[in-house]
């Protein structure tokens, strides 16, 4: 399975890509759309029913939360989740809501049953905290989880004449926006940020994987150990890491914890 990914700089946008993904004959179970909801998230309506394999893709996280959102074009079964540091947000679709379950939406505590099927069902996990970034600005995020690079392809180029920002795009403008920063901070103990910035934004980005989110010091040690067992003790990775983790704890308190 192969994941396509496209933000939105409005709600109506990413409603209309999905709506022409869907005409081409694309399953509505692999297509997500995560868009910012009003502050009233219980504005979305519930029901007993869950579609099929959304409590085992949750963990029970949202549970009950899952319902037909009457509001929405998309008419679609759809989870409203509070997101630690973006706020109310709506997903459609098993994945999406999965995803977001998977970072901890709803609790700010990692969702570990989530975590583990996301990460099997091939839900691009390591690139959470970009939505995120792009969730707390207002836009829309589109994920198309396509069988082959023939339907990738297509997809991809369906975002592309829509207007979308790829994942890498918005992945480059969100460290670029963090840079200066970092870097005044690195340089003020260390010279030569740009030799060392590959390694450091390495590990700044691995601070922000749901697997390691709020463990405490030795639980995130472990986890290095195992996920860059070559970069665990490389000082300047180290150093990414916990500059990471600190702006994840900042991130978290943006739009209050729930």
């Amino acid at each position: 399975m192969k994941s396509v990914v496209g933000i939105f700089t409005s709600r109506s946008g990413g409603e209309a890509v999905v709506d022409r993904l869907r005409a081409i004959g694309m399953d509505g179970n692999r297509v997500s759309l995560l868009t910012p909801a009003e502050p009233d998230v219980s504005a979305v309506p519930t029901s007993d029913t869950e579609q099929p394999g959304m409590g085992a893709a949750l963990g029970g996280v949202v549970g009950g939360a899952i319902g037909a959102a009457s509001g929405m074009a998309l008419g679609a079964t759809v989870a409203s989740l509070l997101v630690p540091g973006v706020g109310p947000v709506i997903a459609t679709g098993v994945a999406g809501a999965a995803l977001l379950a998977a970072g901890g939406a709803t609790g700010g505590v990692l969702a570990g049953e989530a975590l583990e099927d996301a990460m099997s069902n091939g839900l691009p996990v390591d690139e959470l905290f970009v939505y995120e970034h792009a969730l707390q600005q207002g836009r829309t995020v589109v994920i198309v989880f396509a069988n082959d690079d023939v339907q990738a392809n297509h997809a991809r180029e369906i975002m592309q004449s829509a207007g979308a920002e790829s994942i890498d795009t918005a992945r480059h403008r969100w460290w670029i926006g963090l840079r200066d920063a970092e870097a005044e901070d690195y340089l003020s103990e260390v010279s030569e940020f740009e030799t060392s910035e590959e390694t450091y934004r390495r590990g700044f980005e691995t601070a922000l994987h749901p697997a390691v989110r709020g463990r405490a010091n030795q639980e995130a040690e472990a986890y290095l150990k195992r996920r860059s067992p070559s970069d665990y003790n490389n000082e300047v990775f180290k150093r990414g890491f916990e500059r990471g983790r600190k702006y994840y704890e900042s991130f978290m308190t943006r739009n209050g914890k729930p």
